[in-house]
């Protein structure tokens, strides 16, 4: 069950197992059905989670109820409403499940507990931020200047699974473009 949790931290600190052990006591297993909200706009979020199996969505409705996809997490990645995680605020988006998955549910309480207790656990904390910032980042710069071909492209570059598992629609939500542009798109590649 913490095989992929267990490879993530591994791979980006030095870590003991008596650590690891500890770890993985404050995450329970969660399965869910496809296209499960985890998270409603407006509520407060209380979980982080790991993906084991499956994929979570962030995404935000606007009035007049079309959907803008901010965040995919695939297997081996976390993902939450960070913002609403950190300040214990309400969150402007949702959490959803797209596909049928298995998830390690860690409330933010144990979570910053991990955080503050366990050195190679804050550096982990720190490089999700880091590296969800970079990402962040390098979409809205680079998206500024790309025409609907090159943001097809970005994303089959650095995302290589995301068109195959994620429908024309979410994936168009993502690239700011519309289904049927994705739809060509893909046709011509």
């Amino acid at each position: 069950m913490y095989e992929k949790l267990a490879t993530y931290i591994k791979t980006r600190s030095d870590i003991r197992d008596d650590e690891l052990s500890h770890i993985f006591s404050f995450f329970t297993l969660l399965k869910t059905r496809r296209n499960e909200l985890l998270l409603h706009e407006g509520e407060i979020c209380r979980h982080y989670y790991f993906v084991n199996k499956g994929c979570l969505r962030l995404f935000t409705t606007n009035s007049e109820g079309v959907q803008t996809t901010r965040y995919f997490a695939f297997e081996g990645a976390f993902g939450t409403a960070l913002p609403s995680l950190i300040t214990q605020t309400p969150a402007f988006e949702c959490v959803q499940t797209i596909e049928q998955s298995e998830l390690l549910k860690i409330s933010r309480d144990s979570f910053f507990n991990l955080v503050d207790t366990v050195p190679a656990f804050g550096k982990i904390y720190r490089q999700i931020l880091e590296r969800g910032f970079i990402t962040a980042q390098q979409r809205i710069y680079g998206f500024q200047g790309f025409d609907a071909m090159e943001k097809v492209k970005w994303v089959m570059n650095y995302q290589p699974d995301f068109l195959v598992r994620v429908s024309n629609k979410m994936a168009a939500s993502y690239l700011g473009i519309t289904p049927s542009t994705l739809s060509r798109i893909k046709s011509k590649l």
